[in-house]
């Protein structure tokens, strides 16, 4: 009876060591890609194979240093393993792990080839699954889920791998205490109870139940990881395309309202119009060859300095504009086509009202671990009753507001007012983000765009 007892005792050990040891591999990024990718060459999975097989073997080394046989996993680790990356990898993990058998065991002869065996075993049943989700939907108590036992399970592609794999789990066990006990005398293998113990049918069945367990909680395990990860990558490809969609929406709005000035200045001033399609075509090279979701401020401003120059030759000297940019911000990442809408917006309703023309202010700065910009205008202003109206209207400050919180949730802020003396304030904070790949390039590039007043004319 006390026999018993601290066989039970090992094999609720056993299956606290895997599950922790499951968890464990999973901290480790490279285990971690490894285990998700489906697609692997062989050299991957020749990786694969190692970096489970040698720790696995871990407990193993536990087992024969310090004479614990909790710690002996190396069946189940050969035999997930191979359910999880293939034969070769099955296989190789299986060599790895019998290697301190092998070393410090000489005489343990059968624990080779048997987890070699296992190990290939498993790849097998990865083979013959009917998709490439069966082996993470093994569960240890599927056949007690059955509400039946008839013939439509064996129709069932699922149920019969689930079944199959069920068994495998019991026969694997089965091996391994048949040859174990076949060959004790000569210690050919190991077995965590020996022959002369006389164990009850209940203990027995719970030998073989705990290496089900093993095997499908270490899935379950993996398995979890597998699907935070799927649901990450589906949330960032939504992200993605939810971004580039709103991005879509600006260039055809920018390029209608340019051509719009086009067409009305072909029959009054042609010259001018042949410039503006010069300038336009200018601009559209430079949009398709740049589709990044984030680009540095300073190419941002020269893009805003490639639409003015657009826009000064329909105003002439009436449109001014004053730039106050902190050197600091210029190699600062925000959205892009992030300025160009708003400042866009500023001239076709704040300025092209005023008669006599006006000024655009745009300003950065740094405050904290936040970047700061504001665009300003001394135009005819907006009605306080409208301004909520502009965050869902339109497309040009409404699709900046929404690829803002696309990109930065509720780590923004964007305000508009009215300004002190007349006209339109708009104010954007986002968390401060460096390139760092471009900090040479915007060291260059600070003269450019250090704090000045401009007048287009």
């Amino acid at each position: 009876m006390p026999g018993q007892q601290e066989l039970l005792v090992s094999l609720l050990v056993k299956i606290a060591v895997i599950a922790s040891m499951a968890s464990l591999l999973l901290r480790w990024n490279f285990a971690k890609r490894m285990l998700l990718r489906e697609q692997r060459t062989l050299r991957q999975r020749l990786q694969l194979g190692s970096v489970f097989g040698f720790f696995f073997a871990g407990g193993s080394m536990v087992r024969h240093v310090l004479e614990y046989k909790a710690a002996e996993l190396g069946l189940e680790g050969a035999f997930v393993t191979g359910l999880v990356g293939g034969y070769v990898p099955g296989a190789l993990a299986g060599g790895l792990v019998a290697l301190p058998a092998v070393l410090m065991s000489p005489h343990e002869l059968l624990t080779l080839p048997l987890m070699v065996g296992v190990g290939a075993l498993g790849g097998l049943l990865r083979d013959i699954a009917p998709g490439p989700e069966e082996v993470w939907r093994f569960s240890p108590f599927y056949p007690f889920t059955l509400s039946s036992w008839r013939m439509p399970l064996l129709r069932s592609p699922h149920g019969a791998f689930q079944m199959v794999l069920f068994f495998c789990c019991l026969a694997i066990e089965f091996i391994r205490s048949s040859l174990g006990h076949a060959f004790q005398s000569q210690g050919w293998l190991f077995v965590m109870h020996p022959l002369e113990s006389v164990l009850n049918p209940a203990t027995v069945v719970l030998v073989y139940f705990s290496t089900i367990l093993c095997v499908g909680l270490t899935l379950k395990i993996w398995n979890n990881t597998r699907n935070e990860w799927k649901l990450e990558e589906q949330q960032r490809l939504l992200v993605e395309a939810r971004l580039a969609s709103l991005t879509s929406q600006i260039n055809p709005h920018f390029l209608f309202n340019t051509l719009n000035s086009v067409a009305s200045l072909i029959r009054s001033d042609g010259d001018t119009a042949r410039q503006l399609i010069f300038k336009l075509s200018t601009i559209l090279r430079r949009l398709l060859r740049k589709q990044e979701a984030l680009a540095p401020l300073r190419d941002e401003l020269a893009f805003i300095d490639d639409y003015l120059s657009i826009e000064v030759v329909r105003f002439g000297d009436k449109l001014k504009i004053v730039k106050e940019i902190d050197s600091n911000t210029t190699n600062a990442l925000i959205p892009s086509m992030l300025l160009q809408p708003i400042v866009e917006n500023s001239i076709k309703h704040g300025l092209s009202p005023k008669v006599g023309g006006g000024t655009i202010w745009i300003s950065s700065a740094v405050q904290g671990a936040r970047l700061q910009l504001e665009l300003e205008d001394d135009g005819v202003g907006i009605r306080p009753d409208a301004i909520p109206d502009v965050f869902r209207s339109g497309i040009g400050v409404s699709n900046v507001y929404e690829r803002l919180k696309v990109l930065f949730g509720n780590e923004f802020d964007m305000v508009i007012e009215h300004r002190p003396g007349g006209g339109t304030r708009v104010r954007i904070q986002i968390p401060e983000l460096k390139d760092p790949a471009s900090e040479a390039a915007a060291q260059a590039a600070l003269p450019s765009f250090a704090t000045s007043a401009v007048q287009r004319g």
